[in-house]
């Protein structure tokens, strides 16, 4: 089982040294997610060689342009390349009427349904038999959105070995994945793990979108093996970053802290800042196991 994400923009709104408004790319074994979709987003996908057609489900987490002023370029993209199958898009409400509209005015019909989920409360938004995703509500000045997604754990796996010794059927390895025991045809009983090794744990990666400091997302990320959480400043920045509810660098890596993650990935620079060399260094005294979210780059977790 795979998951890693891969940052194809991590500024804040204004574009600048090359780096581009926020979007990334998450990969869970086939499926491809896109996460917010700011200006520039199809470029990046050409840049870095990821293919439009594989994205099926695409997360918007709020109304600020910076995070979604690519996605009407990235869908009529998807219609004039034919795509035919159908395309789930998660976002505060309004955005439905929005892109409605764009389509109307050049009068432009896509080949292919959007089937749109509009964010209304904390749970799961999404879900198939190897993932979940769910939407947590974070503290920006519109409403804004976070979303964790999580693998589905993978059975048990059968030691075919360790099942012939013990004289298990064929027939029986489904229930022993399940993690049943077996039950000899004496009455007697054979432990389930003596015969199945435990899969991987299922890996999570949490989304923590635009958000004043607030220990609330702590609580909603707990335990994530890899966080992603805005640092829009340097912590001598405070004042501006909570005048414009964002975070600092120190202000982030206090929730991972207190969230007990297992790795933090900052991003959402503002565009002041050419050098991001001190972003980790501030970090990193608080929660060492911080990194940069650096466009082109791909973290896998786990």
């Amino acid at each position: 089982l795979m998951l890693a994400v891969t940052i194809l923009g991590n500024n804040s709104a204004l574009p600048a040294y090359d780096r581009h408004p926020t979007a990334q790319i998450i990969t869970m074994d086939e499926h491809l997610f896109l996460v917010d979709c700011g200006e520039g987003t199809q470029m990046q996908l050409s840049r870095y060689k990821i293919r439009r057609s594989r994205i099926n489900h695409i997360f918007i987490s709020h109304l600020h342009g910076d995070h979604y002023f690519g996605l009407i370029g990235l869908i009529t993209s998807m219609g004039l390349m034919h795509r035919e199958h159908e395309l789930h898009l998660y976002a505060p409400a309004p955005l439905k009427d929005l892109i409605q509209w764009q389509l109307d005015v050049a009068s432009t019909a896509l080949p292919f349904n959007i089937d749109f989920h509009p964010l209304t409360e904390d749970g799961i938004i999404a879900s198939s038999p190897k993932f979940i995703v769910e939407a947590f509500k974070v503290f920006h000045r519109i409403d804004c959105w976070g979303f964790k997604f999580r693998q589905v754990k993978a059975p048990r796996k059968v030691n075919p070995l360790k099942a012939r010794e013990n004289k298990i059927p064929e027939y029986y390895f489904d229930r022993l994945k399940k993690g049943e025991d077996f039950v000899r045809p004496d009455g007697s009983i054979l432990k389930n793990e003596v015969v199945t090794d435990a899969a991987p744990p299922a890996k999570t990666y949490a989304f923590a979108a635009d958000t004043v400091y607030n220990e609330a997302v702590a609580g909603k990320v707990a335990e994530v093996d890899l966080l992603y959480h805005e640092a829009t400043y340097l912590k001598d920045l405070e004042d501006r970053a909570v005048a414009r509810f964002h975070c600092t660098t120190t202000q982030a890596a206090t929730i991972a802290r207190i969230a007990k993650v297992k790795k933090l990935l900052l991003g959402h620079f503002s565009s002041k800042y050419e050098k991001l060399d001190s972003f980790l260094e501030e970090a990193r005294e608080i929660f060492p196991e911080t990194e940069l979210a650096l466009e082109g780059v791909t973290y896998r977790i786990g």
